[in-house]
């Protein structure tokens, strides 16, 4: 159980309901964790899923998640859904003393399909950050049904946090207006589409590195003090959503050309980074001759 049982939990900035707005949707590394794993290695056509023009004015209507329950710390140890918004507090907490002028995101947790400032998604795509309205989506099956069954990423919480900070951090480089970068220069294992999520996950490290020690106002630590293991379940993911990894099990070859992610080893390499560091100084992929 990673978080104090009683930290409070700050839904202000999260909802559960289908997204509005018009424009088109950011492709490549710029949206999230994996969005090119259902678009490409599940069978799903990806102009289908994301990267295209938003039509539906109304929005789509998503079920529920009931976030009433989200109060305290057990709750987020207990639920998923509670897991994922109280994480993102704790991020919060630790990119404000980081950074100045950092202002949070906000948080929506969704099924199967959701309207978004970048176009219309579905649940195919992956938990995704859309820098047009600030938001970080996530469908909360993905956790089991793809990182854990599919991908055989351990089932630890801490795994789970690690795909938050994630997605957290691509927040961080649109607010540093480092995101758009995603989508200049080579492709590839060398471009700086892997180079913007290699940052991500270095600034997830960042996060984990001082996690336990960011208290809330009333000087509750939100997260205990994490474990060899919290730090493995981390590891463990950052490694299942390797390119080489996904390229291997759906295809039996690996191609570094189509690369959008980095590899196992390198994203375990630059979370280390930052975990290790707590430097977001050392997060600097896109200056980094080697990627590790």
């Amino acid at each position: 159980m990673t978080f104090n049982e009683g930290m409070q939990i700050d839904t202000s900035n999260a909802s559960s309901s289908g997204g509005g707005g018009m424009g088109m949707a950011v492709g490549g590394g710029g949206l999230g964790l994996i969005i090119l794993l259902g678009a490409l290695f599940l069978g799903v056509d990806p102009g289908r899923v994301m990267n295209q023009p938003q039509t539906n004015t109304g929005g789509y209507s998503a079920p529920g998640f009931d976030l009433s329950q989200c109060k305290t710390g057990a709750d987020a140890n207990k639920y998923v859904q509670c897991r994922v918004v109280a994480t993102g507090n704790s991020v919060d907490a630790v990119w404000h003393q980081l950074m100045t002028g950092y202002t949070r995101p906000h948080v929506r947790l969704f099924s199967d399909q959701v309207s978004t400032g970048c176009g219309p998604a579905t649940t195919d795509v992956g938990p995704f950050y859309c820098p047009m309205d600030q938001t970080a989506y996530f469908d909360t099956s993905f956790f089991q049904d793809v990182l854990v069954r599919q991908l055989h990423s351990s089932n630890g919480a801490f795994a789970q946090e690690y795909v938050v900070a994630h997605e957290y951090g691509h927040h961080v480089q649109q607010l540093q207006g480092n995101l758009g970068r995603s989508q200049q220069g080579a492709k590839g294992a060398g471009g700086n589409g892997v180079r913007t999520e290699l940052q991500a996950d270095c600034y997830a490290g960042i996060w984990a590195h001082y996690a336990a020690t960011v208290n809330q106002k009333d000087g509750t630590p939100f997260l205990n003090p994490l474990t060899d293991d919290d730090i493995r379940d981390a590891l463990s993911a950052a490694a299942s959503v390797g390119d080489d990894r996904i390229q291997k099990q759906a295809t039996g070859h690996v191609n570094r050309e189509s690369w959008t992610h980095g590899s196992a080893e390198q994203r375990q390499h630059w979370f280390t980074v930052g975990y290790q560091t707590g430097d977001p100084n050392q997060c600097d992929t896109f200056s980094a001759p080697d990627l590790g």
